[in-house]
């Protein structure tokens, strides 16, 4: 969400003047990157408190294709790895895409398989493996999300929530009440069935924080409820200082009940 052009001091010190406490990275793969990045937050003091694994969608765990699975399951490790050297304690991952030439029952048996080959490596790296709702076609429901990271049956695979994604099919605070203890992080983000006038028609659409059809009254609810007190990352367009300021602004809003 940071202004592209700026160094990764840079950005890391705009994130904390604006009033955020943290943010999550992206996966690196070169080694100079990465230390920079490191650096960057110990001079900055702002912690990178997850990583971003970048290579589910374009190769996800669930694909028949095996070169695509190995190239998957290296991001995820190299993802794991860059976590641990900036401190973070989480990595997202997208575990699963179903699609017309993948089922669902192949999805989940396959991605299973492989997300169980890297709970060693995060046990070792003390690094949780998080799945996050996304638009992928696969866990649709709380209860099986819950089933499915329970079927782990291991303390370093948990869920990644997304509040605003669910918003197609679901409600947030349904969701966070079902998954409780299991969710390790958050995503915030907005979203709204607009009225097209021009096509006369409903189109779903990402918005601003507090202006869409998300209850964040209830989420903020039942994020008590079940005594979360991690991070919520916002996970919205890039923008420049202004901007992040008022999504900063928007967020303590949320935060506060409001």
């Amino acid at each position: 969400m940071m202004p592209e052009k700026l160094t990764y001091r840079e950005k890391l010190q705009m994130a904390k003047d604006v009033g955020f406490d943290a943010v999550e990275g992206q996966t690196l793969e070169d080694p100079a990157e990465v230390d920079a990045l490191r650096k960057a937050s110990e001079q900055t003091g702002m912690k990178i408190h997850s990583v971003m694994n970048m290579a589910h969608w374009n190769y996800p765990l669930s694909s028949p294709d095996a070169s695509a699975v190995a190239r998957s399951m290296k991001g995820m490790e190299t993802s794991l790895e860059n976590a641990a050297a900036w401190g973070a304690d989480t990595v997202l991952l997208v575990p699963a895409v179903v699609s017309d030439t993948v089922r669902y029952e192949d999805a989940y048996a396959r991605s299973v398989v492989q997300i169980k080959k890297l709970i060693p490596k995060a046990e070792k790296l003390k690094v949780k493996i998080c799945i996050e709702n996304v638009w992928n076609k696969f866990l649709l429901s709380p209860m099986e999300f819950a089933q499915y990271v329970d079927g782990f049956q291991s303390p370093y695979v948990a869920a990644y929530f997304d509040v605003g994604n669910i918003l197609l099919y679901g409600y947030p605070q349904d969701w966070i009440r079902t998954l409780g203890k299991r969710i390790a992080k958050v995503h915030f983000k907005d979203f709204k069935n607009q009225n097209n006038v021009l096509i006369k028609k409903r189109v779903p659409e990402f918005v601003d924080l507090r202006e869409g059809d998300l209850n964040w009254k209830e989420v903020h609810k039942a994020f008590g409820e079940i005594g979360y007190q991690s991070y919520a990352t916002v996970e919205l367009a890039r923008g420049d200082a202004k901007y992040l300021r008022e999504v900063s602004n928007r967020v303590d809003l949320i935060l506060n009940g409001e």
